[in-house]
């Protein structure tokens, strides 16, 4: 078997698109996923019995069924119901839905790996529980758990190739359509792939510098991820 990438390289813009499109929508749904997931591992651990079970069904449900169902879910749900977005659209509600249950159960780990003697000192100097948990909990919560939450996220952009199959033109699908008109599947895939582990990559040197700024003590100590 001869390898043959001219056809390839020769569409490189279709690559590129996709891949720019691949980092967006990476780039929006880990801070929207972020929010909602902090949002919901704070239901979870409230002492409002309705909010902690919404939270809980709404994790549960979401990490128990395949991502390509819910994308499907969202999708043709939204279209019954009367709304009209585009693909890109519902592939990022779907990937923050997605990720957002994820993000929640690293969050509650983090947050439930505070040490009580923060919580009681917060509660002593009369702290709401919105305020202990933005100015006392947040950050240290966030230390113990941002390689697990840097994982998750970097898995985020890899699922998004997922969304392929609501004509979502990212980097997969442009692969996909460059291999039907070059009839190259090895060759157009094996580019994709590479690309993907480059924006790994990146992602990870990205997430690593992120931290060494927001986690200083970290940093001092010689321990920063």
């Amino acid at each position: 078997m001869s390898l043959d990438f001219t056809a390839i390289f020769a569409r490189w813009q279709m690559l590129q698109d996709g891949l720019l499109l691949t980092i967006q929508l990476a780039a929006v749904t880990t801070l929207t996923g972020f929010l909602i997931g902090t949002i919901c591992a704070i239901a979870r651990r409230s002492s409002l019995s309705w909010a902690s079970r919404a939270a809980g069904i709404y994790i549960e449900s979401i990490r128990n069924t395949p991502f390509l169902v819910q994308i499907f879910v969202v999708y043709f749900g939204l279209s019954s119901l009367g709304f009209s977005f585009s693909a890109v659209t519902v592939a990022i509600i779907a990937l923050t839905i997605n990720v957002g249950a994820y993000t929640a159960e690293i969050m509650r780990a983090g947050f439930d790996s505070v040490h009580r003697g923060q919580w009681e000192a917060a509660e002593c100097l009369g702290l709401s529980k919105t305020k202990a948990y933005w100015h006392v909990a947040l950050r240290p919560a966030m230390e113990r758990v941002y390689p697990s939450l840097t994982s998750q996220f970097i898995l985020l952009m890899l699922a998004s190739s997922v969304t392929s199959q609501i004509s979502v033109e990212e980097l997969t699908a442009a692969a996909n359509f460059i291999q039907s008109e070059t009839y190259r599947p090895f060759e157009t895939f094996l580019v994709a792939a590479v690309l993907y582990l480059a924006l790994s990559l990146v992602m990870r040197l990205v997430f690593w510098l992120f931290g060494l700024l927001i986690f200083p003590r970290l940093r001092r100590l010689g321990t920063a991820l």
